[in-house]
């Protein structure tokens, strides 16, 4: 099962900033090269999935209306660019809200993966690419094998204070998905190897 779950800000998109959102379609921005990444995971048949906080909207920063358009906007970029987006799972609660949604929590993966008819048990052959420690905790706790991309909110620096680690740590998206096309062919390979 070829899965990968992506954070959206600082990942596919350009970070907006501290405390800051997306909040308009003209604001979004691809970070360099995650286009070609998202359409190269889709030619050797991953399923891509968007799993991200936008606690904006709880808190009236901007609307749902707006998240949709921005996401919306995105996937049409996506697939312009040759790739796919299976779906978008978006926590809008704010942090106190005690909702199973809002990353580090799994809820979302969990929907994800029940589009897919699969448990989060499926989880362990993902692979969960995100810029912050909260990303990398929501993929440790699914049992995700875990990316920490460069390109986004959080660094080496920061990393040094986390409670766990990720296991792979790279520039961007694109690098990332270099890594996981790698593990899931020679995955592939070993497995055949023992049929």
């Amino acid at each position: 099962m070829k899965v990968v779950f992506l954070d959206r800000d600082g990942v596919i998109n350009e970070f907006p900033g501290n405390g800051a959102y997306v909040t308009k379609v003209k604001d979004f921005h691809f970070i360099p090269g995650s286009l070609r990444a998202i359409r190269s995971l889709t030619e050797s048949g991953h399923k891509l999935f968007v799993i991200s906080n936008q606690a904006g909207v709880g808190k009236g920063v901007y609307s749902l209306d707006k998240l949709r358009r921005i996401d919306a906007k995105m996937i049409r970029s996506v697939v312009a660019a040759g790739g796919r987006i299976r779906k978008s799972f978006y926590c809008t609660h704010r942090s106190n809200a005690g909702c199973d949604c809002r990353k580090p929590g799994i809820g979302l993966l969990k929907k994800a993966l029940k589009s897919l008819n699969k448990t989060i048990a499926h989880a362990q052959k993902a692979f969960f690419v995100g810029d912050t420690e909260g990303d990398i905790k929501t993929g440790h706790n699914a049992g995700c094998k875990t990316i920490f991309v460069l390109s986004g909110h959080e660094d080496r620096r920061h990393m040094r204070k986390w409670t766990v680690k990720p296991d792979y740590i790279v520039k961007d998206l694109e690098a990332a998905g270099q890594i996981i096309q790698h593990a899931n062919s020679r995955h592939s390979r070993n497995s055949r190897g023992r049929a």
